[in-house]
């Protein structure tokens, strides 16, 4: 384990070297960080992560993103994480994964309460439709993991909530 500062990222190289395989989970919210402090973490910074993981020989990056991701949406989030999947495919990876889970349910330590309400409700609702609307973290953890053990579909897999889920349970 590497500890690094990501305002100084390529002062870092040498901890992205010799890895075969990289994940990526990194994100903020804009509640936490502003409108720019979001785009610094969840595209500037994972897009150098990738670069330097690239440069220092890993061949393929799995990436957790963001269901509706996409590069051209008029609300920030969706629009940010579409541009950081399109920068880190174009990094070039032997093989690259994307993950787009919908609503992460999991347990917080700092208080969001709109997220926690929503989390309460997707929780009932995933009761009856388990894979529409939520997936719970260690879901998402398992299905990055499998997606490495298994042999991929492409130089680019986009896997969507329902694959995810599907994946996780191996």
């Amino acid at each position: 384990q590497a500890v690094v500062d990501f305002e100084h990222l390529s002062e870092h190289a040498a901890a992205f070297r010799g890895h075969d395989v990289g994940f990526c989970c990194l994100g903020t919210t804009r509640a936490k960080a502003g409108a720019d402090g979001f785009v610094r973490v969840d595209r500037d910074y994972v897009a150098q992560a990738a670069e330097l993981a690239r440069a220092g020989g890993c061949k393929h990056f799995v990436l957790q993103s963001s269901q509706g991701a996409n590069q051209h949406s008029c609300f920030l989030y969706l629009r940010v994480k579409g541009e950081v999947e399109n920068l880190v495919q174009a990094v070039g990876f032997d093989r690259c994964t994307i993950l787009r889970p919908a609503v992460l349910l999991c347990k917080r330590q700092e208080s969001r309460p709109a997220e926690w309400m929503a989390q309460q409700f997707l929780g009932v609702v995933a009761q009856v439709f388990p894979t529409a609307y939520s997936v719970p973290v260690e879901t998402v953890a398992r299905a990055m993991v499998a997606s490495v053990l298994q042999p991929g579909k492409g130089k680019v897999e986009v896997l969507e909530n329902g694959a995810i889920h599907e994946l996780g349970k191996a």
